[in-house]
């Protein structure tokens, strides 16, 4: 098969297709096509992603390529993890809202709405190429945040896509090492919408663990997210690191007035390990990538594709429509929850119903994203207003005015760049 990755300029790129030989058995890649608008990028992350897969033995064709068509012709798996705007749009969606006293995070309120208006004509875009040149059941999987909001585009254009995040493989793997057990004996029952999930139950070998999780690891992983471990005994839930923005939003605001935005930080990692990447001698990732935040997003989509082509049946945590799993969300809702992978796509597995404590909020932020997404498609800046009034960290409608005028000030989506990277 034929694998396109799409934004390959990623500095996650190189743990990607090191996943593919991993994968092996289930994945027979034959022809291995990144792709990324930014020459230089594609060349010194290709390059350690050729001297990585020559590494393992990889006896496939692997091609760089700036052209979007040679990319998606015939491709069985187009993998989109774009940055529309780079680092410096980032900058703008975590400092714009913070100055305004608001959260500012690329993905969650007024920035993540920024992001997914710049973000999602784009990304369309490319998944119309791909209907035309990609093989005829050719699956997208999107990792292009705002995930939830991005994959809602893609599904309401009628695309065969799967959006995925990398929190429900990062809290896998946390809770495996606390357990001291491999990760492939941890099921995580994650469920609510992409960066606004709780984990309700761990699975090990059938049994649900997660009161000895939270009673023997519960100030250790209130610690790893940033929140209370008394929330965590009162939801019965571990919730995701993304939850810190809604349950400690003040602290939150207080913390990126007086701190580097992670913009910043992160574009000195970059910096950092595109300069390790151009090491001929250096055949695999560094450590330093585990600083670069996302970890795991290129295990967990290697491991979806392959469950897909194999259908394999496997459950994977993905970012697919409600359909009757999530009681009191709309069916075509995109959630994030346990799915079974087909060779025909994701099932969600039906869900208990959400304690009203959570219900409450993930009904808020659906709204918003279903308001977001009509936005980014229609370029509607009134909707785009709406949306934040309805996002439960904006909500007023001076300071949705104020911020969205800041914000889309330069975000028309073909005036800007893209390179690879969702984090």
């Amino acid at each position: 098969m034929k694998v396109a990755v799409i934004g390959a300029g990623s500095t996650y790129t190189p743990e990607l297709v090191s996943g593919l030989v991993r994968e092996r058995d289930r994945l027979n890649v034959t022809q291995l096509v990144l792709h990324d608008i930014d020459p230089e990028r594609l060349e010194v992350v290709g390059g350690l992603s050729r001297r990585i897969l020559e590494r393992q033995g990889f006896t496939g064709q692997l091609g760089l390529t700036g052209e979007l068509d040679q990319a998606l012709d015939c491709a069985d798996a187009v993998l989109i993890q774009i940055r529309v705007g780079g680092q410096a749009a980032r900058l703008r969606d975590e400092t714009i809202p913070a100055a305004c006293g608001c959260v500012g995070q690329e993905t969650t309120g007024a920035g993540g709405l920024a992001k997914a208006m710049r973000t999602v004509p784009v990304v369309l875009e490319i998944a119309e190429r791909a209907r035309e040149l990609a093989a005829a059941n050719a699956w997208i999987v999107d990792f292009t945040n705002p995930v939830g909001i991005v994959t809602r585009a893609l599904l309401d254009a009628g695309h065969r896509a799967i959006g995925l995040c990398n929190v429900a493989i990062n809290f896998q793997r946390q809770i495996a090492s606390h357990l001291g057990m491999p990760p492939e004996r941890v099921l995580v029952d994650q469920v609510g919408l992409n960066h606004l999930t709780w984990i309700r139950a761990v699975w090990v070998d059938g049994r649900n663990v997660l009161p000895e999780v939270i009673g023997g690891y519960g100030d250790t992983l209130a610690h790893e997210i940033g929140l209370p471990r008394a929330l965590i005994d009162d939801l019965g839930a571990i919730p995701s690191y993304y939850l810190r923005y809604f349950y400690a939003e003040r602290e939150v605001v207080q913390e990126q007035r007086m701190t580097k935005p992670r913009a910043r930080v992160v574009a000195e990692i970059e910096r950092d390990l595109l300069e390790l990447y151009r090491d001929p001698s250096l055949t695999e990732k560094p450590a330093l990538l585990e600083r670069r935040g996302g970890a795991y997003y290129s295990e967990a989509a290697i491991e979806l594709v392959a469950s897909l082509v194999s259908d394999s049946g496997d459950v994977r945590v993905v970012d697919v429509r409600n359909g009757g799993a999530l009681a009191g969300l709309a069916d075509d809702d995109v959630v994030e929850v346990p799915a079974r992978i087909r060779a025909g796509g994701a099932e969600p597995v039906e869900q208990p119903p959400l304690a009203p404590e959570l219900l409450g909020l993930v009904q808020h932020v659906a709204a918003y994203e279903r308001l977001a997404a009509s936005a980014a498609v229609a370029g509607d800046r009134d909707a785009a207003r709406r949306a934040l009034m309805a996002h439960p960290l904006v909500r007023e409608y001076r300071l949705a005015e104020t911020m969205l005028g800041r914000l889309l000030a330069v975000e028309d989506p073909r005036a800007l760049s893209w390179v690879g990277g969702s984090w």
